[in-house]
């Protein structure tokens, strides 16, 4: 498979993602600057972390608008597998490609911590690769973490199994409803969560627990194409 890395000014953790694409699938993925207007070939499209355009305005906001987003609206329409990790899945909320929102943390504190993962639902191409109900420990490092929902909408991910990783509530560190920590769209190509499992793919690091879902992405069971 082909991947792509989009990079925002304030994207910090492009080279930990890149890292972690090149050792689990032996080929480095190519970068792809904010100002560009056309992706390359890609079968992944990843959009990393850190705090695009220092997060004024709203965390994400400003990198939703960037000329590459409308190439990854146009690919993930296409049936491309797009994945968001923390200011990415802040970024895909305020592109339209996910639901919900993603506020302050209810502490108004920055977290980095490591917490405890419950796979809520492993039959999804970036899953498929944990046992369902598996707990996990992953990294996480944000401010504005607090996924938010509306009754309606909330209804609808929860029914329709959009949810993907939960927080166990002992480890919730955002106040995210119902412990949310990742979700997928309903055409089960695009995926966003806020802990950093590109920073757990090695045993020397705390675990690898990580590297199940670059696995289950790089090697996808189900076909999302439209």
């Amino acid at each position: 498979m082909k991947t792509s890395i989009n990079q925002f000014p304030g994207s910090n953790r492009d080279r930990d993602m890149i890292a972690a694409i090149t050792k689990i699938s032996g080929a480095t993925p190519q970068s792809v600057w904010h100002s560009e207007t056309e992706l390359p070939k890609s079968d992944l499209i990843i959009i990393p972390g850190g705090f695009s355009y220092g997060d004024y305005l709203r965390s994400g906001a400003i990198a939703a608008r960037a000329p590459i987003m409308d190439a990854v609206r146009s690919a993930a329409d296409a049936g491309i597998m797009v994945l968001g990790v923390c200011n990415g899945f802040q970024i895909l909320t305020e592109a339209g490609l996910l639901p919900g929102a993603l506020m302050r943390n209810a502490g108004l504190k920055f977290v980095c911590k490591q917490v405890n993962l419950k796979v809520e639902n492993n039959r999804t191409n970036f899953t498929h690769r944990y046992e369902q109900n598996q707990i996990i420990p992953c990294p996480v490092a944000h401010h504005d973490g607090n996924y938010f929902a509306d009754s309606e909408t909330l209804n609808k991910i929860e029914s329709e199994g959009q949810v993907v990783f939960r927080y166990t509530p002992d480890t919730n560190p955002n106040g995210s409803i119902n412990d949310i920590a990742g979700i997928i769209n309903e055409a089960g190509n695009v995926l966003g969560l806020m802990p950093h499992p590109e920073n757990l793919i090695e045993a020397d690091h705390g675990g690898d627990e990580g590297k199940y879902l670059f696995e289950s992405a790089l090697h996808p069971m189900l076909d999302t194409a439209a």
